[in-house]
């Protein structure tokens, strides 16, 4: 009887292994079209039309990222840093409609 209750947990676990590989493969089949999905978008896009909205976009987010670290280092910048950061020219955003 002993035997035979070590071969039905065998038989437990590797249908269990088995489900758990199913649903590793599923997962990342999901995972594969949702990225060709967006890689064919990217492609897609009009690179001329994006290009003045990426770069006023990340002209913010550097920005936003200077004034966090500004605020924590303070006391620790130096003049040559703060005449680097007048060298960035704000990009102007133009809606087109």
């Amino acid at each position: 009887m002993a035997t035979s209750k070590k071969e039905t947990e065998k038989n437990v676990e590797s249908t269990s292994v088995a489900l758990l590989e199913e649903r590793k493969v599923k997962a990342l089949e999901k995972i594969a079209k949702s990225l060709d999905a967006l890689t064919s978008w990217v492609e897609d896009i009009d690179k001329a039309e994006w290009s003045e909205r990426i770069q006023y976009y990340l002209y913010e987010f550097l920005n936003k990222d200077q004034s966090k670290s500004y605020r924590q280092d303070k006391n620790t910048k130096t003049q040559e840093e703060d005449t680097e950061e007048a060298e960035f020219v704000r990009p102007t955003r133009r809606i087109v409609e």
